[in-house]
């Protein structure tokens, strides 16, 4: 056979199956119908996400809905959501500790000093030497400087830099009254967490100490040190600095409220097209081109029905006050949620816990650094907490000895587990704090409209962190079985 008559091999690689170039047709593996089959699949596996939470929240909302006619008014929604902000974010950075199937007991009373130093920074403008006094500012300043020295150890740049910074801002201190001042203030707050978080993060991966032992005593000994920031009895108002105090009783402008919902649903929008349409030219299964059209048009609807709503003038007394627009707080929320969203899904970091969480010593084998990867989540969890001290601070309008105790760490851990975050380690995500904290929200708004006491709120937040447990047990022993 002569040569030209010879088949002629292709010179382009064979494409993939169900790869396409556009929308046009999803030729994926599955279709819709079959995407809902596999789901509901997933769901007897025991792969229940936040699904247990979202049902129960929309439960919670239908029966104070009936129950109270206050619930759902513009005015007691926003209240809602900052009421809730300050254990909601704390539960945003536990969710990296939770990952690794560890615990940080210490995370509300951490918050607690992180409060306390800001509001003594605002209070004694700047003169953090002359609030402490020598002795306590000089343990202060080596402690921060400790911190600094183990993060560089551990080689974790962020949490020495932040530490570092915090001795340079409590050393050289802010004019009185200067207009940046609230935000020095939250900086600091911000930078002393990041510093607790790299002693917690030592004595857990390096020292070896269990982390229920470790943040347990940091827990007793952080409350120690917030009683000797403050006083017995003493408190610290915060309520004259309007930075400060906007945090958390401010609202957007109603413009600034709509480029929000503009902003928020176009990111996502084009993250998740985008995302969608990378699998589809890369011949990847992912979901039907119409399920994520419809996910993406049901988070546009249901933003701009919030905006909406908060839009509107939602004063008690219209005719004296106009309050209208969203609060600041949920684009905190936001913020945090898509910053924690893109570490933990699209960086190698994000992927190295999840890594560490399925199988320490696998991920171990694999080249990951198992040690520095658990020392950094409590430096994320403690820095975190501090953005929920200032949030919750914010709301009160001042800190006492009580801030970051009592029940504020045991809501922040339930706002993860409640969402779907696993105890066991190596399942969850930041919208799970989010999803759990509105549940623990409107649970502790809802009773308070009620005029429930303090006893019936705790009972029946202690059952719904109870039954959101035991989901997650059996949900897990579903999986191994199914597994299995």
């Amino acid at each position: 056979m002569s040569e030209d008559l010879m088949p002629k091999a292709d010179p382009s690689p064979p494409r993939p199956v169900g790869a396409i170039s556009d929308f046009g047709i999803d030729t994926t593996v599955r279709t819709t119908r079959q995407a809902g089959q596999d789901y509901v699949a997933r769901l007897r596996g025991g792969e229940l996400g936040s699904l247990p939470a979202v049902l129960g929240l929309i439960a919670l909302v239908a029966v104070f809905w009936l129950l109270s006619d206050s619930f759902l008014t513009l005015d007691n929604t926003a209240n809602l959501l900052a009421q809730g902000a300050g254990k909601m974010i704390i539960a945003m950075g536990l969710v990296f500790v939770l990952l690794l199937g560890e615990i940080d007991l210490s995370a509300g009373t951490a918050s607690g000093v992180c409060a306390a130093v800001m509001a003594m920074h605002y209070v004694k403008a700047g003169n953090l030497l002359g609030g402490m006094g020598t002795t306590v500012f000089a343990v202060f300043a080596a402690g921060l400087l400790l911190a600094a020295l183990l993060a560089i150890i551990m080689r974790i740049w962020a949490g020495a830099a932040l530490s570092l910074l915090a001795v340079v801002i409590a050393a050289v201190g802010v004019p009185a009254n200067a207009w940046y001042s609230a935000w020095v203030e939250m900086l600091l707050a911000v930078c002393v967490g990041a510093a607790i978080g790299c002693l917690s993060g030592f004595l857990v991966s390096k020292i070896g100490m269990p982390s229920f032992v470790v943040t347990l005593a940091l827990f007793i000994a952080w409350q120690g040190v917030i009683l000797q920031l403050i006083g017995e009895g003493g408190v610290f108002g915060i309520g004259g600095q309007h930075v400060l105090f906007d945090v958390a009783n401010g609202s957007l402008s109603v413009n600034a409220s709509w480029a929000l919902f503009l902003i928020a649903a176009g990111g996502y929008a084009a993250v998740v097209l985008g995302e969608h349409r990378m699998r589809l030219r890369r011949g990847l299964v992912t979901a039907p081109t119409p399920v994520v059209f419809g996910k993406v048009g049901t988070v546009a609807v249901l933003g701009a029905l919030a905006t909406l709503a908060l839009t509107q003038n939602r004063s008690p007394n219209p005719d004296l006050v106009t309050i209208e627009g969203v609060p600041y707080v949920v684009p905190i929320v936001l913020a945090l949620l898509a910053a924690g969203s893109y570490v933990l899904n699209r960086t190698r970091y994000g992927r190295h816990i999840y890594a560490v969480g399925g199988n320490a010593e696998a991920a171990k084998r694999a080249g990951i650094n198992v040690s520095k990867i658990r020392a950094s989540v409590f430096v994320v969890s403690s820095a975190v907490a501090a953005v929920g001290a200032i949030v919750y601070s914010s709301k009160v309008g001042s800190v006492d000895p009580q801030a970051g105790g009592l029940n504020t760490l045991l809501f922040a851990v339930g706002a993860a587990v409640i969402g779907g975050t696993s105890l066991f380690g190596g399942r969850g995500k930041i919208s799970h704090a989010v999803i759990g904290g509105l549940v623990l929200a409107v649970v502790e708004n809802g009773l308070g409209l009620l005029h429930q006491p303090a006893a019936v709120v705790n009972i029946i937040t202690g059952l719904v962190l109870l039954l959101a447990a035991t989901v997650d047990a059996l949900s897990r022993r579903r999986s191994a079985t199914v597994g299995g």
